[in-house]
């Protein structure tokens, strides 16, 4: 991010602005919109900016700028569309203090002008780093064919009742509070009462939520895909965006929890196979605890909750507590990892079933059939199987397994730094000490990425093949 973006106190100050032309003009349509104090300074004045002047909008100099002309300005935009009078005009705005924006001029500019969507006093602003104004402009019309012109006027009645709205307490009951105001109530008395209606039906709203009961809160059981933000469900998004707790594993990816609320209270109760880790029954006692305090809780878990993550254990706790759920399904590491490899976990007349292994406990080795899955054509896929690479390897060769059995290893699945790594049965667990793999990695025993397999059919496979994507 080179341009941090912030909405700019500029009531009462000064915004000067050199040049007279369509680039001022278009600048000063939206500057117009502010209650700063507008100056124009140009030799060449359009008629249309004489008017704006003439109604008291702005002032005009009709003169090129010179030195003190930018004195005490919050911001000076250079728009004579002439670069070396833009450079002149903001060398004197520079060394007066002023932040400096040169029209079309990213490389020169203090700062930039986003697309605006204005609701006021709701507004959104839309940057592109100066990279794509079209697009910019695209997602500002889309914006605005969502939004109703209404929101606007909700929202200053709103802001009008914000210190009323205090002996709510802070969290989800003032959240809801709001939300059937701006969503539902609100919008219905605009439009049957006008705004004097709105008033008196915030005032109805606010009685209703101060004496309404003290309920508990929620637990969504949410999957959080393999950790690329953009095979989220959209269940599951929108769940975060309303979480007030979310309790994630360590799997789940930073860009994953950046969709999360920003007041939002975020708790890692990650584990590690073979390494210290936070308790089961101490993940099951917050989940419990923050949402019988009220809260609606968010259980983040890598890929789906379904698959090896302890949701039967979770939900007994929750069921025992009372206090209601959903699971919302995400997309497995298996799906996606297999999807990037070309591969379908299933084919007719190779295999009708697949089945899923977690090397994350060794001991429940004991319960699997080794025998029918070292049998030609099977697939498996092995999560956290990084530390028992040795282990699986030895019980499928021990059960007459073709050494020659392709394996590929995927690392960070559906993550910018994937790592794809296609090798065989017999060199699976060299391999996967050569690789130093850092990442969490999914093994796929009995499939090859499709490039490899059709090089294989030519080539006699010699060494591991390796693709990153």
């Amino acid at each position: 991010m080179q341009h941090f973006p912030i909405f700019l106190a500029v009531a009462g100050r000064r915004i000067v602005l050199s040049g007279g032309g369509d680039a001022a003009m278009a600048k000063l349509r939206l500057l117009m919109k502010t209650q700063a104090h507008l100056t124009v300074i140009a030799a060449q004045i359009a008629p249309e900016i004489h008017r704006w002047a003439a109604q008291g909008k702005l002032r005009i100099i009709t003169r090129a700028m010179e030195p003190g002309d930018a004195l005490c300005a919050a911001l000076f935009y250079a728009a004579n569309e002439n670069a070396t009078e833009d450079a002149r005009a903001a060398a004197i705005a520079h060394a007066e203090g002023a932040l400096v924006n040169i029209v079309d001029n990213l490389a020169d500019s203090q700062f930039i002008t986003p697309a605006i969507v204005d609701r006021d006093p709701v507004t959104i602003a839309i940057g592109t780093e100066g990279a794509a104004p079209v697009l910019a402009r695209a997602i500002k019309a889309d914006l605005e064919a969502r939004l109703p012109t209404s929101l606007g006027v909700l929202a200053r009645i709103g802001k009008t009742f914000r210190h009323a709205v205090d002996v709510l307490p802070m969290g989800r009951k003032r959240r809801d509070f709001w939300s059937e105001f701006y969503f539902n109530t609100g919008p219905k008395a605009l439009e049957n009462d006008g705004e004097s209606g709105v008033q008196k039906a915030l005032e109805i709203l606010l009685d209703t939520h101060t004496t309404a009961t003290h309920t508990a809160g929620h637990v969504d059981l949410v999957g959080a895909g393999p950790g690329d933000p953009e095979l989220l469900t959209l269940k599951a998004r929108n769940a975060l965006d309303k979480a007030d707790v979310v309790i994630h594993d360590r799997l789940v990816t930073p860009e994953i929890l950046e969709l999360a609320r920003r007041e939002a209270i975020i708790i890692d109760a990650g584990k590690e196979g073979f390494g210290t880790a936070m308790a089961q029954s101490d993940i099951d006692a917050l989940i419990v605890e923050h949402a019988r305090n009220g809260a609606y809780v968010v259980r983040l878990k890598a890929g789906d909750p379904t698959v090896f993550g302890r949701l039967d254990e979770e939900i007994a706790a929750i069921e025992a507590a009372g206090l209601t759920y959903r699971i919302i399904p995400g997309i497995t590491a298996a799906s996606a990892a297999v999807a990037n490899i070309g591969q379908s976990l299933t084919k007719r007349n190779r295999n009708s079933a697949v089945r899923l292994i977690t090397g994350h406990d060794t001991k429940g080795y004991a319960d699997h059939d080794w025998k029918a899955l070292a049998q030609p054509g099977e697939v498996a896929a092995i999560y956290m199987g990084k530390k028992s690479a040795r282990f699986i390897q030895g019980r499928l060769l021990m059960h007459g397994a073709n050494p020659a059995t392709p394996v590929t290893i995927i690392e960070n699945v559906s993550r910018a730094d994937q790592r794809v790594i296609a090798t065989t049965l017999v060199e699976m667990e060299p391999t996967m000490s050569r690789a130093n793999l850092t990442g969490p990695a999914i093994t796929f025993y009995g499939l090859a990425p499709r490039h490899a397999q059709q090089a294989a059919r030519q080539t006699p496979l010699t060494q591991p093949l390796e693709a990153t994507s």
